[in-house]
């Protein structure tokens, strides 16, 4: 049978999702866990791999197993034999034609920069930083020639392995939360990088770097030397996969990491 799980986990002390031979990587902790609980080897797949240092709050997978339990088992089960930072939110189980990366219509992510003078403490590894001052207003509307279906080329890392740079950009939002300022982001899938390249480039358009059509002419030159450096990944944080209802799944609503760091509760996003 096969099933599926949605995971969160603080990635900052891990080497990303994808598994490595020393053993570092969330899917190491995950199918390891998987594997005693199913009483054989399990391998899984994932809606999206995260690099080294970024987060997850609904990172969906989906495994094969010949093993007959509970739900439960999936969830409680595995989360006793999972590292801390990692946790099983939900386990269901789904038809075989189920992929959690082929099967994705959309995903959200959302990038939290300390915009203060001061370096982070408390939320170190958590959030992305920039010193200088950053103009909110200024960085949402340069963001807006983003929306839509374009090549994404210039946003694009060298080893990105997806067979095309055109995607749907669904959503951009860039606002300030107290010190935070909140960078949220709806597609139907990403490239490589493709969120820290953008959060780069706005940074430089916030700062008063750069002027605000300069990210439209980084878009149209699809040229990925003529964009901003790749920011930092700590603030970075899937937030949701979206699949059709006939597989099943408990609805996606992105949970808003600014929140859960805030402690005031949790919200949603409106990835259409």
């Amino acid at each position: 049978m096969r099933i599926a799980l949605s995971l969160e986990y603080d990635g900052s002390t891990f080497c990303g999702w994808q598994t490595q031979p020393t053993g570092c990587a969330v899917q190491d902790a995950v199918d390891s866990a998987l594997s005693q609980i199913a009483a054989h080897a399990v391998r899984s797949q994932c809606a999206g791999r995260t690099d080294a240092g970024v987060h997850a709050l609904d990172q969906v997978i989906h495994f094969d197993t010949s093993a007959r339990r509970p739900l439960t088992a999936w969830v409680r089960g595995v989360n006793t034999l999972l590292p801390d930072s990692i946790a099983v939110r939900w386990a269901r189980e789904v038809g075989e034609g189920f992929h959690a990366r082929s099967c994705a219509r959309g995903r959200a992510y959302t990038y939290l920069l300390l915009n203060r003078a001061e370096r982070p403490g408390v939320s170190h590894l958590r959030v992305g930083w920039h010193h200088r001052p950053l103009d909110v207003e200024r960085m949402h509307e340069a963001s807006r020639p983003l929306i839509g279906t374009h090549d994404f080329s210039a946003f694009r890392a060298a080893e990105c392995q997806a067979p095309s740079p055109i995607k749907e950009l669904r959503l951009v939002r860039v606002r300030r939360v107290g010190e935070l300022i909140v960078f949220e982001f709806a597609a139907d899938a990403f490239l490589h990088h493709m969120v820290r390249n953008i959060v780069g480039c706005l940074v430089k358009i916030g700062d008063g770097s750069c002027p605000p059509q300069w990210l439209e002419q980084v878009l149209q030159g699809r040229e990925r030397s003529r964009a901003a450096p790749t920011f930092a990944p700590h603030g970075l944080y899937l937030t949701a996969v979206e699949y059709d209802v006939a597989w099943g799944l408990p609805v996606a609503t992105p949970r808003l990491p600014a929140d859960v760091l805030l402690g005031s509760g949790c919200a949603s996003i409106d990835p259409s």
